[in-house]
């Protein structure tokens, strides 16, 4: 005979009041929301109040290592191993053509001299061509006097010793017409030069560098930087030297050539 069933009552269980953190708050919550509750740990992490923020201790900045800065300049100098010789022809006449052609005459005569002093075609250049009229000026009127023609060359004379028998050439095939109007020597390559002179002033900076160091008490650190001020394109500087052509035309003296560079370099000091 089956027993008569007897509904089961669910007694409510008693509510305490949950007391504690709000680490216990969150867990609540959380389970409340049907959330894992391993995430409220990381509320622990937070302070428990806003003041605590103001009383953390800020986070502590090294100081810059000191540093000293120098300029260092060098040069270098080399002897010249080729001259430029800037020289030309003029010719007055009374009519255009008679000037041009007095003007060709003394051109073709020049290019011939220093074609036979050993001047290569590569190394002549044409630099300038004119013709232009010529007026007399006299009691407050221009009267036409005649006609200028005039050219000029850059004659390159790669051996330097022979720069004087190539000018002493040249005035002796164009006579009157004859125009010099600059020697220059240099050499051909200068970029070796250049280097040396930044070579030099790179030591210099550093050896200041050091010097100013060692009377600080301090000792020299790594190179922080290096800028280049100033670079002096190599250029001809009078030196002790004999005229050379003395014996074979014109006398000149060819210098050395001279090349510079300005630095300015920082240093950390230890």
């Amino acid at each position: 005979m089956a027993l008569p069933r007897t509904p089961l009552t669910r007694r409510p269980l008693p509510r305490t009041p949950l007391r504690g953190t709000p680490v216990t708050a969150a867990v609540v919550t959380l389970l409340a929301l049907g959330l894992p509750a391993v995430a409220a740990p990381a509320a622990a992490a937070l302070p428990t109040h806003p003041a605590q923020l103001a009383h953390q201790a800020p986070a502590r900045v090294a100081p810059s290592p000191a540093t000293l800065t120098v300029t260092g300049e060098g040069s270098a100098s080399a002897a010249p191993d080729l001259a430029v010789v800037v020289a030309g022809v003029e010719a007055v006449a009374d009519s255009p053509q008679k000037a041009v052609d007095a003007q060709t005459r003394a051109a073709n005569a020049l290019l011939r001299a220093v074609r036979g002093r050993g001047v290569a075609e590569r190394d002549i250049r044409t630099e300038n061509l004119s013709l232009s009229p010529v007026y007399d000026h006299a009691d407050g009127a221009s009267r036409l006097k005649g006609y200028q023609a005039a050219q000029s060359f850059s004659v390159t004379v790669r051996e330097v010793r022979e720069t004087g028998a190539v000018v002493q050439a040249i005035t002796d095939v164009t006579g009157e017409a004859a125009r010099i109007t600059s020697v220059a020597f240099a050499v051909s390559d200068p970029a070796p030069l250049q280097a040396r002179a930044r070579r030099a002033a790179h030591q210099d900076a550093r050896a200041k560098a050091l010097e100013y160091a060692g009377l600080s008490g301090r000792r020299l650190g790594r190179l922080v930087s290096l800028s280049e001020d100033a670079a002096g394109y190599p250029r001809p500087v009078p030196a002790a030297a004999d005229a050379i052509g003395a014996n074979s035309g014109v006398p000149v003296t060819p210098g050395v050539i001279r090349a510079t560079a300005t630095v300015t370099a920082v240093y950390e000091l230890d």
